[in-house]
């Protein structure tokens, strides 16, 4: 999600077509991350004072509790409570973006979770049906960007490919869900990569933002819209979530066209938290 003046030949690389191809051996290796934090919690109040000093709080519990989505209206963010299986692998239907929809990765990745779910629809119809932004490409004389659409809003550009097109966010997703299953859309964003993990382990398989190699982004890109300044990686890309296990995580590759690729999960993490966290699915 390198200096971008290179859009002298602009955006026939944006969006998910402006992905890397890799192996599976590639996409295994990388270092670990951790992070763990604890807030104690204390009342100057005798009467309170044991029984407040007796808890411990962690960040991941108050992030449960705090949604930061700048300007977003509140979504369903409950998942399943049961127990989180140590392994799972769904079998869901691989659909290719390409030929027709060149930046469409993610209703493309949404076709193939709403399919699973048994609803007959297919990337033309969801790629219909998004919500887009429609504000135009503006670009300097030199090729960079200077204003263009918030994907928090709607898909960016055109998604076909015939013109510059870029991406779509959680939230106009998660609406067009709710269209095909009224009331059923679960909005994972921000949430810990646990919780997406049970998830799938309860059985739904989760659209997720990465990068086209699910590394960390290296080409960002800004500009403005209206009096937003947005600021984003040029090689974002969404994929399905389909398993897990102790080491690696699953997916289906809209872009790429292969099922179950195996990615290295702490290395899958660590993209997925630099494109903020987003993922969608229903229940």
């Amino acid at each position: 999600m390198k200096s971008l003046c290179l859009l002298a030949s602009l955006l026939t690389m944006f969006g998910c077509s402006h992905s890397k191809t890799i192996s599976n051996q590639q996409v295994s290796e990388k270092e670990k991350i951790t992070s763990s934090s604890n807030i104690t919690r204390n009342s100057n109040q005798d009467t309170f004072r044991n029984k407040i000093d007796s808890k411990s709080y962690s960040i991941n519990d108050i992030k449960e509790q705090v949604t930061n989505v700048e300007g977003q209206q509140k979504v369903n963010h409950s998942v399943s409570t049961t127990p989180i299986k140590q392994s799972t692998l769904l079998n869901v239907v691989l659909i290719k973006q390409n030929p027709e929809l060149r930046y469409g990765c993610e209703v493309t990745s949404l076709a193939m979770v709403l399919n699973y779910a048994g609803v007959k629809t297919d990337k033309m119809d969801l790629y219909r049906r998004i919500q887009k932004d429609s504000d135009p490409l503006i670009k300097s004389a030199s090729g960079n960007i200077l204003r263009w659409g918030n994907p928090a809003d709607g898909f960016v550009g055109d998604m076909t490919g015939r013109r510059a097109g870029y991406a779509v966010f959680d939230r106009p997703m998660v609406a067009l869900i709710n269209q095909k299953l009224p009331g059923r859309a679960v909005n994972l964003t921000n949430l810990p990569f646990e919780r997406v993990l049970a998830h799938v382990s309860s059985g739904y398989p989760v659209v997720v933002w990465t990068t086209g190699d699910y590394r960390l982004p290296d080409r960002w890109e800004s500009w403005y819209h209206g009096k937003q300044f947005i600021k984003t990686p040029l090689d974002l890309h969404a994929v399905v979530l389909v398993g897990y296990d102790s080491n690696y995580v699953f997916l289906n590759d809209p872009l790429s066209g292969r099922k179950q690729v195996r990615v290295n999960k702490e290395q899958f993490i660590r993209s997925w938290k630099a494109l903020q966290s987003r993922a969608v699915s229903y229940k």
